[in-house]
């Protein structure tokens, strides 16, 4: 098995490189569960995911992509931020994360089969494996959701 050498900065890498990143190996979801298309920004506390909404998606109902798909993209982008710090800064494995708390979940409209949506996560506090972010998600210049979630994450067993 060849492994891929990593060529960029991974501290604050380009746009570009990102989106050379396939976004399952940042995520511990599989198919059909997988709800964010490409990572397109990180720093240390903004993730920036976008999304095709997919006809086949399993939250897709009437060709509009569903609140609970929108709150799993939101915890998904959550989920990218933690696997690329765990794979690419601390070079370490893929980490579990559970929402703890989501305050604030307003939709204002859903996106239909097609549209591109853009998510974005901005950390506001971490602590004790606690996150505590502030996250939008938008189509175009329209804002579809704001939200507020806690993630915790899960330490991985020591084999």
């Amino acid at each position: 098995m060849i492994k891929k050498m990593v060529n960029f900065d991974v501290e604050s890498p380009s746009e570009a490189a990102l989106r050379t990143i396939n976004v399952h190996e940042l995520l511990p979801q599989q198919e059909p569960f997988v709800m964010i298309g490409t990572l397109i920004h990180f720093d240390k506390t903004l993730t920036v995911t976008e999304t095709e909404v997919q006809k086949n998606n399993i939250f897709v109902d009437d060709n509009r992509f569903s609140a609970s798909g929108l709150m799993e993209n939101i915890a998904q982008t959550c989920a990218a931020r933690i696997g690329y710090v765990n794979k690419y800064i601390l070079k370490k494995g893929i980490q579990l994360g559970f929402i703890g708390a989501v305050r604030n979940f307003e939709v204002i409209d859903l996106p239909h089969v097609g549209d591109v949506i853009t998510t974005r996560v901005d950390v506001k506090e971490e602590v004790f494996g606690m996150t505590l972010a502030e996250a939008s998600i938008t189509c175009g210049d329209k804002v579809l959701v704001t939200s507020e979630i806690k993630i915790a994450v899960k330490e991985q067993e020591e084999a």
